[in-house]
């Protein structure tokens, strides 16, 4: 059977869901295939960043996230120990949802966001946002179905599927086609894009079980528990189920049960109620070459592979989905120039690169753990050590400060740009990053107020025939006008042009002289 659509997505895990979504936000239709029948078992990531949390949110399913995930009382502490038998070395505390709640309803200067992060499982959130894209009326998802091959021609991509449960083959024909089949994507392969590694690939064995043993808790309340052996244990319900990751070392194999394996790495002996899975997986730090071969893009862990710890490689890569999603229905929906589509790896690509190398400091803080203990230190001083790295946790700057300074699509703004923070989110409608979010006097918050497409926020009163101009030119722009002097004061700028994303694209003081160069430049140019 031939099948055509605008957009066919391979893989259904949330990359590939989230990117499902937000085509259907802007009215696109697209077919999601994925080999699988249903969502991952094992629970894979188990934290989303605020940053994401404000683009689910922008979709209608930050809620049902939160009410899936873990309860808004509990912390993300890290604890720190050499051994289940021996005291903590250092904890790293990481304030529950229901504190930074608090803390960001006493501020309203720019510096907080819209939604806190949440800890949720992987295979949870695949499920919620895969059921959610399954319920779409304009998402078609396919389960089992398995992609093969490609070509491209001038009208766009045809792949070739099979369907595992009928054993029967399909052609469908799309205008583009997304990978986000994960790290060993096929379809990345298929195109011969090499991927960047920076280091060594490492091996890893997780036991995901439950146990209810009081054993697992005697260094307290802590979501997750490194331990020197090289082992990292993860609460992943605050009650009783758990994921144990042990490293295999060079040279190392698996040949005895892994859950024995972890409780002699531990050095306790622990009542396992019952093994939910147990998986291989491989620690990578790599990034795609390119993020486009033609009318094929790669997105997620397809366009770039990370270790688990920090939560960079799912936020990052909901991050791309959003992005390119709402590019591609720009440009499906007849408003788009031709380097609109351009930009997605301009932007996105540095923001992994900038993201693999935060992985690795934290992955350098785990490493160096291990050995201080092993090279016998104190824990007086590796203590010490581990409190130097405690911004590690607290790093509000790189999950919303990401700038896409480099974008062709994005107005430079004379003068140097603000500094950027590593804890703690910078307010600036500097063109290329994510603009401040604010409490109205109606207790609303301006990103609420955002239009799906474009949107020209005017704090002066003189920006409403530029929308209109626009909107003559078939770009669909909201023109939100605001009286309100914090927002006038924090956002910098009478006129500040506003994303999908919630990026600023262009500001200026006052009505420029060709506002159409202006539209030219950020919607991708002419058509």
């Amino acid at each position: 059977m031939v099948f055509t659509v605008p957009v066919l997505i391979v893989g259904a895990g949330p990359v590939g869901s989230v990117l499902g979504l937000e085509l259907a936000h802007h009215g696109v239709p697209s077919m999601i295939i994925d080999r699988a029948v249903g969502p991952s078992k094992h629970p894979k990531m188990d934290y989303i960043n605020g940053r994401s949390m404000e683009l689910l949110h922008r979709l209608g399913v930050a809620d049902e996230v939160r009410a899936g995930g873990i309860g808004p009382e509990h912390n993300a502490n890290f604890i720190w120990t050499r051994g289940f038998d021996q005291p903590t070395v250092a904890t790293w505390e990481h304030a529950s949802v229901d504190e930074w709640v608090d803390r960001y309803s006493q501020v309203n200067d720019g510096t907080a966001p819209t939604q806190p992060y949440q800890r949720v499982q992987g295979s949870l959130l695949e499920g919620i946002l895969r059921d959610r894209a399954t319920g779409h009326e304009l998402i078609d998802v396919r389960d089992g179905w398995t992609f093969t091959e490609l070509y491209q021609d001038d009208t766009g991509v045809v792949a070739t599927v099979v369907d595992s449960t009928t054993n029967t083959w399909h052609t469908i024909r799309a205008r583009y086609l997304v990978a986000c089949d994960g790290g060993s994507s096929t379809v990345r392969q298929f195109l011969g894009i090499t991927a960047d590694n920076n280091g060594p690939r490492t091996q890893f064995c997780s036991v995901y079980f439950k146990s209810s043993d009081p054993v697992l808790r005697s260094h307290g309340r802590g979501f997750v528990t490194v331990e020197a052996s090289g082992v990292t244990l993860v609460s992943r319900d605050e009650k009783d189920t758990w994921t144990a990751s042990l490293r295999l070392f060079d040279g190392e194999t698996l040949t005895e049960d892994p859950v024995l394996l972890v409780q002699k790495r531990l050095g306790v002996s622990i009542d396992i109620d019952e093994v939910l899975s147990i998986a291989q997986w491989e620690g990578a730090l790599a990034v795609a070459s390119t993020y486009r071969r033609g009318s094929v893009f790669l997105a997620g862990d397809s366009a770039h592979q990370f270790y688990p710890t920090g939560g960079h490689g799912a936020n990052t890569g909901l991050g791309d989905a959003v992005d390119l999603g709402w590019k591609l229905a720009a440009t499906l929906n007849g408003w788009a120039g031709p380097r609109l589509l351009d930009s997605y790896e301009a932007e996105r690509r540095p923001v992994a690169l900038f993201n693999r190398e935060m992985c690795a400091n934290l992955l350098e803080v785990w490493r160096r753990f291990a050995q201080l203990a092993r090279d016998g230190a104190s824990s007086e001083h590796i203590a010490g050590f581990l409190a130097e790295e405690t911004h590690q946790g607290d790093n509000g700057g790189i999950h919303f400060g990401y700038r896409y300074a480099d974008s062709p699509v994005i107005a430079a703004d004379d003068g140097p740009a603000p500094l950027w923070r590593w804890r703690q989110i910078v307010p600036t409608t500097w063109p290329g990053g994510r603009a401040p979010s604010l409490r109205l006097e109606d207790g609303s918050n301006v990103f609420d107020h955002l239009g799906p497409e474009l949107t020209l926020v005017d704090t002066s009163g003189i920006g409403e025939p530029l929308a209109r101009a626009a909107v003559a030119r078939g770009i669909p722009m909201t023109y939100l006008r605001i009286s309100d002097d914090t927002v006038a004061k924090v956002w910098e700028r009478a006129l500040v042009l506003v994303r999908p994303d919630q990026h600023v694209c262009w500001r200026a003081e006052e009505a420029p002289d060709n506002w159409n160069a202006v539209l030219d430049r950020v919607v991708g140019g002419a058509r």
